[in-house]
């Protein structure tokens, strides 16, 4: 099958892009696993006319919203592998290939946690990532960073906003002696003893354990994973890749275009920092040039 749009990931980036190439009345189809960063939280904060919905009912929404668009073909399926020729060739896990004039990257990242006993379970519920997500939600309750890089220190800075932190170096380095400093001027704890688990009831959290046997009573753990992209298909295609502050970005212009011709990308692969509404208006940028970059395409320079 060929299409002019394909689009690689329908979580809130990809559907953002679609929509608007929709409403362009060009044919677009969105390729999905199913499978969003944001799956493990119940609410989604901080996005306009939608504060404290479930990101998979926000999706689920979209989704309706966009299947009433007669030019959209929705595609349950994993890519795994593109070509470049004529057009774009994407091959799907079952062997089925489709085709498209232009393709947008939308497929997201995974964040790659810490193997801390009790950690997983409580991702994105009461182990967290971004304060302006989630941590409203914990203010003025006791709160503590798990450090895992020399940002995990600027990271200790910013939560101090929402309450009492202390940072975990987890039997790591302890800052030089400026970073110090500031810590103390925050009123952030240093705790150097390395972790050995977390504790609380379900998903709660209410303290981690240190390897000498203390419990310390934590409402909320902050940290900053390293990310991977989840798809190989922007090397594969060539795109040139940065190193952004948790992991691989592929490089785009303002445009979301990509340095590949016709290969755009948007979300959390495509910038750093991340939120639900960066990759929203990232989509909504993205889908605007791919429209554009088809109609103009057929024009006599």
């Amino acid at each position: 099958m060929a299409f002019d749009v394909i689009i690689v990931g329908g979580s809130f980036a990809g559907l953002s892009a679609a929509t608007y190439i929709a409403r362009g009345r060009r044919s677009v189809c969105v390729i999905d696993t199913g499978n969003p960063r944001n799956r493990f939280a119940a609410a989604s904060h901080g996005f306009f006319g939608q504060d404290g919905s479930d990101p998979r009912a926000m999706i689920a929404q979209a989704r309706a919203q966009l299947a009433g668009y007669p030019q959209v073909t929705f595609v349950a399926g994993e890519v795994v592998d593109a070509r470049v020729g004529q057009d774009f060739a994407i091959v799907l896990a079952g062997g089925e290939t489709l085709h498209a004039a232009r393709l947008v990257l939308a497929h997201g990242i995974s964040d790659v946690l810490p193997d801390l006993p009790g950690l997983a379970e409580r991702w994105g519920k009461s182990v967290l990532h971004c304060p302006y997500c989630h941590g409203y939600e914990f203010a003025e309750r006791k709160l503590g960073v798990l450090a895992l890089s020399p940002m995990s220190a600027h990271q200790a800075l910013l939560i101090a906003e929402w309450g009492p932190t202390t940072l975990y170096l987890n039997g790591g380095d302890r800052p030089d002696e400026a970073t110090h400093t500031r810590l103390v001027q925050r009123g952030i704890e240093i705790e150097p003893a390395p972790l050995v688990a977390l504790t609380g009831d379900g998903d709660t959290l209410s303290g981690v354990r240190l390897v000498d046997g203390r419990t310390v009573a934590v409402d909320a753990l902050y940290l900053a994973p390293r990310s991977r992209l989840n798809s190989p298909l922007a090397e594969r295609l060539g795109c040139a890749l940065d190193e952004g502050p948790f992991g691989p970005v592929i490089r785009t212009d303002s445009s979301k275009l990509t340095t590949v011709a016709g290969v755009y990308a948007a979300g959390d692969i495509a910038r750093a920092p991340h939120s639900v509404s960066w990759s929203v208006a990232d989509g909504v940028t993205a889908g605007v040039s791919v429209h554009q970059s088809l109609v103009f395409a057929s024009l006599a320079a």
